[in-house]
């Protein structure tokens, strides 16, 4: 009996993308663990190796708690913001009426949009003096608006930016989730006596649970390491009111010179990522999810 030799076609397919997954994933992954042991800087000759210091000193420093707790309160406006929004956006997309193909168009031109480009047009558009925002608020004698200037508008101000970009983005998940559940579910539930609520609520949701599960969960990463739009518009300030976790650790090694600091401190933020994913799991486990 001859034996078949193995097909090694898709392994040599597959070689590409495996060799940008290890130059651009785990090299840098593998790179930055290794850092976080080393004292580090951009000025210095050599390093030396000092164990968990780096992590006690990112630990002890009270600008990474400062952070830590920005970056926790923008989550906390920011992840219910987009996901219920864009649940709700995906319902009225999702209705049956003549040129809606034409308002999904519309809804969905941000995802186009790069992000720098995106959030270049909102600084500009925010601008203080010459920010077509304020122009509008001026003709209805609104005084003009400080957006990125104080602390007590600058985290708003980017939970704007960034949920005009991501809403659109995970309403996309939830239309196509409400297209998935079957017309003769709806209409069972109609003929039961069910009205719109009843039936949004009692069989719409439960029936979009995987999907809600997963765009919680990418809403959540996309979030928790934004960058983009604290670098290019605020640089973490006024008053650190915007310094993001994600852009404290770009600081920290790229401003200050910090690399060993820095790279801890990006370890801790996985580590958090995990957590906080993990908890997310927990809370929507299910014998459907």
């Amino acid at each position: 009996m001859k034996i078949k030799k193995k097909n090694i076609a898709p392994y040599l397919l597959l070689l590409p993308a495996l060799a940008l997954l290890l130059v651009f994933r785990i090299y840098p992954m593998v790179s930055t663990i290794i850092e976080s042991f080393y004292t580090n800087n951009l000025t210095a000759d050599a390093r030396e190796f000092v164990g968990l210091a780096n992590f006690n000193r990112v630990l002890s420093d009270p600008i990474f708690w400062k952070s830590l707790k920005v970056t926790l309160v923008f989550n906390l406006i920011n992840i219910p913001t987009q996901v219920g929004l864009a649940l709700v956006v995906a319902v009225i997309l999702n209705m049956r009426t003549r040129g809606i193909s034409i308002f999904r168009s519309i809804v969905m031109l941000p995802i186009a949009v790069s992000p720098v480009v995106s959030t270049t047009l909102w600084k500009t558009m925010m601008d203080y003096n010459a920010g077509v925002i304020n122009g509008l608020l001026a003709l209805v004698d609104v005084s003009r608006q400080e957006f990125f200037l104080v602390k007590e508008q600058a985290l708003w101000s980017i939970v704007i930016v960034t949920a005009w970009k991501g809403i659109p983005y995970m309403m996309i998940f939830f239309l196509a989730g409400l297209q998935e559940i079957p017309v003769a579910v709806l209409e069972a539930a109609k003929i039961d006596g069910a009205n719109a609520w009843q039936s949004f609520f009692r069989v719409t949701l439960p029936l979009l649970k995987r999907v809600f599960a997963f765009v919680l969960v990418t809403d959540t990463i996309l979030n928790l390491i934004l960058f983009a739009p604290i670098w290019l518009i605020t640089k973490g300030g006024p008053q650190l009111s915007t310094n993001l976790i994600m852009y404290e650790t770009y600081r920290r090694g790229m401003v200050y010179g910090d690399l060993g600091a820095s790279s801890a401190m990006l370890i801790v933020v996985i580590l958090i990522v995990a957590i906080v994913l993990g908890l997310q799991f927990l809370a929507l486990r299910s014998d459907d999810v």
